[in-house]
């Protein structure tokens, strides 16, 4: 099977879709757009082609740059989404899906909170840009200031909250990708 999910779910967030969104303008379900954007499963050429089509874009274009490796990202590569849990995620590298490592920039207003994620296997990594922020692993908070940053091995639920006046910026490293 062709993994093909972590490109459709790129298109679809510089889309600013969700998978509910996506999945109704192509007559499929949210599960069918989770598990295609997971590789869980393949669409037939005719579901892509609609697909693609609502992504606004063909299958000359989604081939053409398939198997390349990109090494350097650009601004304009950045993918962005804003939660009303009080959070910005910026994707840095568009198409990390495919490596073992996922790093974005995360952006959480005063009061604001990450989702929660769910025990894995690997390990996270944060470096505190600006402001202050709750680090919740388990049942365990750590507080993490400006200039420090955190490490850990994702055996346990785990998330981010900044409880004060000032937003927060984190740049956090997952690996296995797990955004």
């Amino acid at each position: 099977m062709i993994k093909i999910g972590h490109k459709i779910k790129n298109l679809r967030l510089k889309n600013n879709l969700t998978q509910s969104e996506l999945g109704a303008r192509c007559d499929l379900t949210k599960g069918f757009i989770s598990q295609l954007e997971a590789d869980l499963t393949s669409p037939s050429l005719s579901t892509l082609e609609d697909i693609l089509s609502c992504l606004g874009t063909n299958f000359t274009e989604f081939w053409s740059d398939l198997d390349s490796e990109k090494t350097v990202y650009k601004k304009e590569d950045v993918i962005v989404a804003e939660y009303e849990e009080g959070y910005k995620i910026h994707w840095l590298v568009s198409d990390a899906q495919k490596n073992e490592m996922e790093p974005i920039k995360v952006d959480i207003d005063p009061g604001g909170a990450t989702e929660e994620h769910s025990a894995h296997e690997g390990e996270e990594f944060g470096y505190v840009m600006s402001g202050n922020i709750i680090l919740h692993i388990g049942q365990n908070n750590y507080k993490v200031k400006k200039g420090e940053c955190f490490y850990f091995k994702a055996r346990l639920p785990h998330f981010l909250s900044n409880d004060s006046k000032n937003a927060a910026t984190v740049l956090w490293v997952s690996s296995p990708p797990t955004f």
